[in-house]
């Protein structure tokens, strides 16, 4: 990919976590860009701060005349008004991951993937790579604190390492040297048929890859995974290692890292001090501050196994401390499907807040009126290991009430999902 034979990008979905790296990713190769997006945002905000244009607002208008390629968030249909504008002036579009793929061609890249746990792996792996002084470019689902872009790091060398998102098939568009899987689980049933097709795409990522694929030993469906060219690992890898996030499952990231970085050559003690430091990514396990004596942490699980971890994780940590969790499912199709799994993994939380489901845009959503927080508060009640109270709420708005009502000094508070709710963690410590 010839970045400088373009004269100007611009980019549909400045506020995604994944369209504003590729922006940043642009802007710091010279390469001239802008972006739009439908509102306002800290991403948003992030981007104008290094003195890129973003327009707020989808409008034919806001791509620059002399604009040669246009890359667009898979929220944004080809009904897009830009998308549109686009088509009419014959200017070639890309999707956030058919740019990464192109992308990938020309450097030897690293796929760091799977159901959960990859944005933390990816980061995790980048680290590693910047304190073995090999200045790699890095593009994480996520914001890296001490990183100067936050969701990417723009090295100088021939080293690539790409969070490869498994909804709708993007990680295959990527061509990796290099290959970890964290998990597999069935999630994105809106686009997978079934818990095979998911290890059938997985399956496609490892034949496709040049050189090793690492999989974790102790993951079944992981296992199912067939080649020459996989390597089993398990957190054995890391050994003693202290971090400071917590979990059986971070320790399992962790060992993909390691295991991935021994495999280019990066001594073991720089590998293990990496790891000792890192101290989390953005909406994982993020200590955002405190409110009432309550410590309050935001996560981005939206998965039934992320939950359960996180919430474990966080027992191991805080064995004596109450837990209260905020919890606000991430689409209506996940929520129905995984409906089962979803109510047994709170067990370990003394408080258990839902908020009614989170609406995803451009996703297939089925608005069943059988499947709601509500009856899932229900089911969660009724489940092997309950948490000791529950409580619905309709909204954001009535959770962070309900929070502000109830938190007691020395609380853990775990503010949880994929959609908004972070928000309701940011004002509580505002």
């Amino acid at each position: 990919m010839q970045l400088d034979s373009y004269r100007h990008v611009h980019c549909v979905g400045a506020g995604g976590i994944g369209i504003s790296g590729v922006m940043k990713f642009l802007f710091a190769k010279g390469v001239s860009v802008s972006g739009s997006d439908a509102k306002q945002s800290i991403i948003t905000d992030g981007l104008v701060e290094l003195g890129i244009a973003v327009s707020i607002g989808h409008a034919a208008s806001n791509i620059p005349s002399n604009t040669d390629l246009v890359v667009y968030t898979e929220a944004a249909t080809e009904e897009n008004v830009e998308r549109v504008e686009a088509k009419t002036r014959n200017i070639p579009q890309m999707g956030h991951f058919d740019f990464l793929g192109e992308l990938s061609k020309d450097y030897r890249t690293i796929c760091i993937t799977g159901t959960n746990g990859k944005s933390t792996t990816t980061a995790m792996t980048g680290k590693i790579f910047i304190d073995a002084g090999f200045d790699p470019t890095v593009f994480v689902g996520s914001i890296v604190s001490g990183w100067k872009y936050g969701n990417v790091a723009v090295g100088g060398s021939d080293i690539l390492i790409i969070e490869g998102d498994e909804y709708k098939q993007k990680m295959v568009k990527l061509w990796p040297e290099t290959t970890a899987i964290t998990n597999i689980e069935e999630d994105h049933l809106d686009v997978y048929r079934d818990l095979d097709h998911i290890v059938a795409t997985f399956q496609e990522l490892v034949d496709k890859t040049k050189g090793k694929v690492f999989v974790n030993r102790e993951d079944a469906n992981s296992m199912k995974l067939v080649g020459s060219s996989i390597v089993q690992f398990d957190a054995l890898v890391i050994g003693e290692t202290k971090l400071t996030i917590p979990g059986a499952f971070n320790r399992m990231n962790a060992s993909a890292a390691a295991i991935v970085a021994q495999e280019y050559g990066i001594d073991r003690s720089v590998i293990l001090r990496s790891l000792e430091e890192f101290s989390g990514i953005w909406r994982r396990f993020e200590r955002v501050g405190t409110f009432n004596g309550a410590q309050i942490i935001s996560d981005y699980g939206h998965h039934p196994t992320a939950v359960k971890g996180t919430v474990k994780g966080a027992r191991e940590f805080f064995p004596s401390n109450r837990i209260v969790l905020l919890f606000e499912p991430h689409q209506h199709n996940r929520t129905k499907e995984l409906f089962s799994e979803f109510a047994e993994s709170f067990g370990g939380a003394d408080v258990l807040i839902l908020s009614e489901i989170y609406g995803v845009l451009g996703r297939t959503e089925e608005r069943d009126e059988t499947v709601s927080s509500k009856t899932l508060l229900d089911a969660a009640m009724r489940s092997v290991n309950p948490p000791k109270e529950g409580f619905y709420a309709k909204d954001l708005l009535e959770a962070e009430a309900k929070l502000r009502e109830m938190i007691q000094p020395n609380d853990i508070v775990i503010v949880m999902g994929a959609g908004d709710v972070d928000g309701v963690a940011r004002n509580l410590v505002r």
